[in-house]
């Protein structure tokens, strides 16, 4: 079973050390940044569940960071964790479009306790998804992000494994170049565009001998998975 990740930005290497040992300790996955600006960075490059943010913080504070997290997913839950104890900042942490504020210190039982909360509370919005397609003689393991059948069985990269979902789940139909990018990545990056292009690729390679199924090129659009 896939695990919960967790987006954790803290500056204080003591407090961050026995935060994340704690979460990890009951079975969370979690990713720590020890400022905004690496926080923003790794957001865009990763999917997580939910984000926990310090306040102040070197190089880009949590207001910001939470600022900018919103504009990408509007979803995710987001804890503040701040030493800043004015209701002032309370309500303008809400008001960013946090879920909650705790005031440190903190007890670990009682961030669990919200964890587990707002993490329920945002997967009843999120509808079922499909973990296995099948796809001429394949069988794709979304999971596992595995190709396979009874004579072979072909590994794919995460990235590939959700570009593979995003054109399963859009069959015959038309996803812009941007659209694309913006899904897996979280922007329109030409650096992206270029591993875009590589994975499609390899997808082509591995699907070549599969009769009705291909992906077209719409030069300046973007790409057409039929099947």
């Amino acid at each position: 079973m896939k695990k919960i990740k967790i987006l954790y930005t803290e500056d204080d290497e003591t407090l961050a050390f026995l935060t994340k040992d704690n979460l990890e300790q009951n079975n969370y996955e979690v990713i720590h940044c020890c400022d905004g600006k690496l926080g923003l960075d790794t957001f865009k490059a990763d999917d997580f569940d939910i984000c926990i943010l310090d306040i102040m913080m070197p190089k880009m504070d949590g207001f910001e960071l939470a600022t900018e997290i919103r504009k990408k997913n509007i979803d995710i839950p987001i804890i503040f964790l701040s030493a800043k104890t004015l209701k002032e900042d309370r309500i303008k942490g809400l008001r960013l479009g946090a879920d909650d504020y705790l005031v440190k210190p903190f007890s670990i039982e009682e961030l669990l306790l919200k964890i587990e909360i707002f993490l329920k509370r945002s997967q009843k919005n999120i509808p079922i998804e499909k973990s296995f397609y099948e796809i001429g003689k394949y069988q794709f393991d979304l999971d596992n992000f595995i190709l396979f059948n009874e004579n072979e069985k072909i590994s794919l990269t995460q990235r590939e494994a959700e570009l593979l979902k995003l054109f399963l789940d859009n069959k015959n139909s038309v996803l812009k170049r941007e659209q694309i990018l913006t899904s897996l990545w979280g922007t329109d990056d030409y650096f992206m565009g270029r591993s875009l292009d590589v994975f499609i690729s390899r997808l082509r390679k591995i699907l070549i001998n599969e009769k009705g199924i291909s992906i077209e090129n719409l030069h300046g659009i973007g790409f057409r998975f039929t099947m």
